[in-house]
């Protein structure tokens, strides 16, 4: 889908990486974090094999109407989930994005891995701008909050309160429940969303 063999390749791999780790996240004793992330390893793998570079695997035509049902309804379920919680809303505009470029790769079949002026470029700059937006603003969450003790200088740093625990706040949750490795994950994807849509 992109430049280079490399870069597409690059691409691949930390999208498959993202999804393969989501995957392990899907071993939560929490409902709601199995259930986000079997929808971010359905788009991790599904984003891995769009990125796979056009001169190793052109696929059949009708594999983009396929992707673009899959994704769809994807799409359908969590905007369904939005109403219990805004967080999903991000998991229908990543899923919109896999609908769209599906969408223009099927319209393109002479670029049948996106190359080229095709699409709608308005929807483009949206898409690039949220998730442009979105890694900027998960990666500040990213950073780790200290504080320090007493105040003064040269005091000792101690971590903000909360930061040894897991979801929730809960200490002793299971690694794959820890918020700073759920929203790492997304800011990966995040970026994988990012290097798809530039060619678009």
């Amino acid at each position: 889908m992109h430049g280079s063999a490399s870069s597409g390749w690059l691409l691949v791999a930390l999208c498959a990486a993202t999804g393969a780790y989501c995957l392990l996240r899907m071993r939560s004793g929490v409902e709601e974090q199995r259930r986000a992330a079997g929808g971010e390893a359905l788009m991790g793998f599904g984003m891995a094999a769009m990125a796979v570079p056009a001169a190793v695997f052109t696929p059949p035509a009708w594999v983009w109407p396929a992707y673009a049902a899959v994704f769809g309804a994807a799409g359908l379920r969590a905007l369904w989930a939005a109403r219990s919680g805004r967080h999903h809303l991000h998991h229908l505009v990543g899923a919109a994005a896999m609908v769209y470029m599906a969408v223009v790769m099927a319209g393109s079949p002479a670029h049948a891995h996106g190359h080229g002026a095709s699409g709608t470029p308005l929807l483009t700059g949206v898409l690039l701008l949220y998730f442009a937006g979105y890694v900027l603003l998960t990666g500040v969450r990213l950073i780790p909050v200290v504080t320090v003790a007493g105040g003064g200088p040269g005091a000792p740093s101690v971590p903000a309160p909360g930061g040894d625990a897991g979801a929730g706040g809960r200490a002793g949750a299971g690694w794959g429940d820890r918020p700073e490795l759920a929203r790492a994950c997304r800011l990966s994807m995040a970026i994988g969303m990012l290097a798809m849509l530039l060619p678009l």
